[in-house]
């Protein structure tokens, strides 16, 4: 659920000298204190995961009103559904399966090594976890990770983004009480501090923003040897079939669409549709958001994040609108406020093929609709651009599905819906080439943050005694025995 460029590293430029020796110290801190205690038990790491439990229950209403003050307004009740519900629920559902992740994983063994010898995969922490945050879940994509981080026995340094200043300063000022900083702490944007937290040599980097910023953080990671997560995002299509209802695709299509203002990475981009059915979804749609959102300050919708947002938004729109594209506004009144910075959802009819909209994740709550002829000249269209993180077909043809599945790569798929593999715990979280890379949540996060060490133990006698120089028939029989 990553935020685009305009809370960028790149954009990040130091009023003052890098903080990169303050960093260094942190991180050095924890390093000591993870050669301390490398490996912690299961006791230890349960403990860590109610300590984090704890925080949120205890700060839930300031953190609501962190968030909304660095919107300018965020509705309470998105926060709470997208940011705290999940936290808790991951919190809990890592925590009864923490045991089992932990134990040792019993492999067999190769035929050269017969007798008594044994393997197994040992799941050990990797050290130390930079998270770098982005803006748009600020919450959700720090602590989410955080969850995995410290199940899987790690210490974690996390950035927050210039964009959510008042969580930031919350969580720096209150998080002290709960874990000391050798094993957690955040660090504000204040100029500086993305580019030279990059470039820490830490034993795991997880990124969640825009490409453009992603690849910088890869480059700078890479002088380290440093692994990286990367969550990116991308043009996330849907695909409605010609057998699934229309009225029912837009009343899930344009839930997500409208949810935080569309200022989210795995959200519906555009939408490809039967030509005959435009026109009832755009009726459709005007009938759903108009009776979720009654006006456009409606206390239920959320403002976008900043001026520089608001101003690519309605410029890309207003591009739209002189190359020839129809734009169907869902909302009555105004088409945005710039003292609130909301925009009314909208649709976009014949959107031109080179105009923003099409080119750049929109990242807001517009959506063009694209008409097409046979399902096969809509997969072309979305094979022809860069695999998304997000696809959503929608159709209840089976057969159908599973083609859509073998020719569409994204990320991950939600079939008939336009959200909630998200918000699966147990499944794994991640885009493909330029949507990301590595994958988090559940057992995948565990992994992904511990190294999954082989062990081989061997018995007291040995097969390779039996093979060594000088060679004779011996040897040959043995060998002989093993191709069989």
């Amino acid at each position: 659920m990553n935020a685009p460029a305009s809370a960028s590293l790149l954009d990040a430029q130091p009023s003052a000298p890098a903080p990169a020796s303050g960093l260094a110290e942190a991180l050095a801190r924890q390093r000591r204190a993870y050669r301390q205690e490398p490996v912690p038990g299961l006791a230890a790491r349960r403990a860590d995961l109610d300590t984090l439990m704890r925080f949120v229950k205890d700060h839930e209403a300031a953190l609501c009103e962190a968030i909304n003050a660095d919107y300018g307004h965020r509705s309470t009740h998105e926060t709470r559904l997208l940011e705290i519900v999940p936290v808790l629920d991951d919190i809990r559902r890592t925590r009864s399966q923490l045991r089992r992740w932990m134990a040792p994983r019993r492999r067999s063994v190769d035929r050269l090594a017969f007798g008594l010898a044994s393997n197994r995969v040992l799941p050990q922490p990797l050290g130390v976890v930079g998270v770098i945050v982005p803006w748009n879940f600020p919450l959700n994509l720090s602590f989410v990770p955080l969850i995995a981080i410290l199940a899987a026995g790690n210490r974690a340094m996390v950035k927050m983004s210039e964009n959510s200043r008042h969580l930031a300063r919350l969580l720096i000022e209150r998080m002290p009480a709960y874990f000391p900083a050798d094993k957690l702490q955040f660090f504000d944007e204040t100029g500086g501090v993305g580019i030279a937290f990059s470039q820490l040599p830490f034993d795991h980097l997880l990124f969640t923003g825009s490409g453009q910023t992603g690849r910088a953080v890869m480059a700078a990671a890479a002088r380290n040897l440093c692994p990286v997560t990367l969550e990116l995002g991308g043009k996330a299509p849907a695909l409605v079939c010609e057998d699934f209802d229309i009225r029912t695709a837009a009343e899930r299509i344009l839930y997500v669409k409208c949810l935080n203002a569309g200022q989210i990475c795995t959200s519906v981009d555009h939408v490809y549709l039967p030509r005959g059915s435009v026109d009832a979804f755009v009726e459709s749609a005007r009938a759903v958001v108009q009776r979720r959102y009654p006006a456009l300050q409606s206390p239920d919708y959320t403002s976008i994040i900043d001026e520089r947002s608001f101003d690519r938004l309605v410029g890309a729109l207003d591009e739209a609108r002189a190359g020839g594209a129809r734009l169907v506004q869902l909302l009555p009144g105004p088409e945005h406020d710039r003292a609130s910075r909301r925009i009314a959802p909208v649709i976009v009819l014949d959107a031109p093929p080179g105009c923003e909209l099409m080119r750049r994740e929109i990242f807001g709550p517009i959506l063009p609709v694209l008409p097409y002829e046979h399902v096969a000249e809509a997969v072309q269209r979305i094979n022809d651009g860069p695999r998304p993180l997000a696809f959503y077909p929608f159709t209840h043809d089976a057969q159908r599905l599973q083609h859509l599945l073998e020719q569409v790569m994204s990320g991950g798929v939600s079939v008939n819906d336009a959200l909630f593999h998200v918000g699966q715990h147990d499944l794994p979280f991640g885009g493909v080439g330029e949507s990301g890379m590595g994958h988090y949540h559940g057992r995948e996060g565990f992994e992904t943050f511990s190294k999954l060490r082989p062990v081989f133990h061997q018995s007291r006698w040995s097969t390779l005694a039996l093979l060594a120089p000088p060679y004779g028939r011996l040897a040959d029989r043995v060998i002989a025995f093993l191709s069989r």
